[in-house]
């Protein structure tokens, strides 16, 4: 059930059986030569309804922009500031707990986001207070980190998985638009450096990747991600939805 495609009615009926709500959240950012600039917000998206239709549970629209200052240099990349960004999840959080739901689930896909997305939780609850909701509860999700997706991983690609623009998470997307598989000549990767600035970024990763081969993905891993990642995370959503 897609929030977008609903009415408010059908929203109100489903909060008499529900208050957890799932909230993909990505980014709009490089992802080398041959991986989308959408791929962190597809990637979420594609779970996040998955796991919605196995859980019979309400998913959110996706937050396509996040925070990605870092890879401004490569054209395309969008990024909010952290401050604003936590400002954006207060709202859509607040929004929703006025209308009764008290459960917040993010399913994410892009590292950078974390540690602004628990700020915001944490101002959220602040701010919540203040109005007398007190018992809204939050998790982040990052589909990429889930064992048994780590795992299959790191049998298909070893060490060439790498930490961005990684094989999986292109073949997440080219398994969803496959009209969009692209194909290129990639050199070595840059390893192991330290993200500051994102001209610093653009000096050390000159193509945008991090330790990664992504030209390693297919359609048919991709398949194999989400289904993995839908399977595992519907467990961790009725976990926390049933206070676990």
């Amino acid at each position: 059930m897609l929030l977008h495609l609903s009415t408010w009615t059908e929203v109100e009926e489903y909060l008499q059986q529900s208050q957890g709500i799932i909230l993909p959240i990505g980014s709009t950012e490089q992802h080398s030569p041959i991986g989308l600039i959408g791929t962190d917000a597809i990637c979420a998206e594609a779970i996040s309804k998955g796991v919605g239709e196995a859980k019979q549970a309400l998913v959110g629209p996706t937050i396509n922009v996040g925070m990605a200052l870092h890879h401004l240099e490569f054209p395309g990349s969008m990024s909010l500031k952290p401050s604003t960004m936590i400002l954006v999840l207060r709202d859509y959080i607040s929004s929703l707990a006025k209308a009764g739901f008290r459960r917040f689930f993010f399913i994410n896909g892009h590292g950078g986001n974390v540690a602004t997305m628990k700020a915001a939780f944490s101002e959220t609850y602040d701010h919540l207070a203040t109005l007398g909701i007190t018992d809204v509860r939050c998790a982040v999700c990052n589909w990429y980190m889930g064992r048994e997706v780590y795992q299959l991983a790191k049998k298909l690609y070893g060490d060439k998985e790498g930490s961005h623009a990684t094989p999986s998470e292109v073949a997440l997307t080219w398994y969803v638009y496959p009209e969009a598989v692209k194909q290129g000549e990639l050199g070595e990767p840059g390893r192991g450096h330290r993200i500051y600035s994102a001209v610093d970024f653009r000096q050390n990763y000159p193509d945008g990747r991090m330790g990664s081969d992504p030209s390693l993905a297919t359609v048919e891993h991709g398949q194999r991600f989400y289904e993995t990642a839908v399977k595992e995370i519907s467990q961790d959503y009725q976990r926390f939805i049933d206070g676990k």
